[in-house]
């Protein structure tokens, strides 16, 4: 695909008399990862929903593979971007194979119901996230962690080319967010899925995404690769931290 697969233009986002996100623009290219960081209310979740199209922004547009998102209905908008939220509350009991099949709701036929082809990529999504022993499970009954990764799955299944994640590691341990980036990594580099994931983890933004983009006070105040953007003027300044203070895990950069 010519140009980038998504795009943010002069994004501003005002509740009442305060401005959220003020005049930020982005574009993701085909097989490009990045990750939004920066500190609590700077605005990084409202740039994710306002990209995933959940938030009309105030001023600016969002286009998807070139297309205006407002233009386009959800089922094509499911189709081509896929979305994994902080948490979502399940309002009735379903198992977590269930749960994961609803990533192939944009792709199934309205009459004809779940293929053959659906089925196979509900079990490789579950495979792929390691979710077997929950097999059977209500999804409600897991903790949070697990409902975690029951999502990923579910974008997984989805298959969609642009995926968008809130936060992805915020409820695992150390081991499930390392094999969790390292997912996401293999989705990116594999299967071409290109991924915007809002982190506050610096160390694991910086060993597992190859650009990051820096949002302080809803402004981009630098995109770039994690060694040009996360100089020890900016930590201070940005996050209000001594750099040495921040264990970056970036000791090599990420490929």
């Amino acid at each position: 695909m010519n140009g980038p697969v998504l795009r943010a233009d002069g994004i501003t986002v005002e509740a009442r008399t305060r401005a959220i996100l003020r005049d930020v623009s982005l574009t993701l290219a085909a097989g490009e990862r990045l990750a939004l960081v920066g500190p609590n209310g700077a605005g990084k979740s409202t740039l994710l929903r306002v990209l995933a199209g959940t938030l009309q922004p105030t001023a600016g547009r969002v286009e998807l593979g070139g297309t205006p998102l407002a233009s386009l209905d959800r089922a094509q908008v499911a189709r081509r971007l896929a979305v994994v939220p902080q948490q979502t509350a399940l309002p009735f009991a379903m198992r977590v194979e269930e749960v994961v099949a609803l990533g192939r709701l944009p792709h199934e036929a309205p009459l004809r119901g779940t293929r053959p082809a659906d089925r196979a990529a509900v079990a490789a999504a579950i495979d792929r996230v390691g979710l077997g022993h929950l097999l059977g499970r209500d999804a409600r009954e897991l903790s949070l962690g697990e409902r975690q990764l029951v999502l990923l799955a579910l974008a997984v299944a989805q298959d969609a080319p642009v995926l968008l994640l809130d936060e992805p590691t915020v409820h695992l341990d150390l081991r499930h967010q390392v094999e969790a980036m390292e997912l996401l990594r293999d989705l990116n580099e594999r299967d071409g899925t290109a991924l915007v994931a809002v982190l506050h983890d610096l160390g694991l933004a910086a060993h597992f995404f190859p650009r990051l983009v820096v949002i302080d006070h809803g402004r981009v105040v630098a995109d770039g690769p994690p060694g040009e953007v996360l100089t020890d003027e900016r930590i201070r300044d940005v996050f209000g931290v001594e750099p040495a203070l921040v264990r970056l895990a970036a000791a090599q950069p990420a490929s």
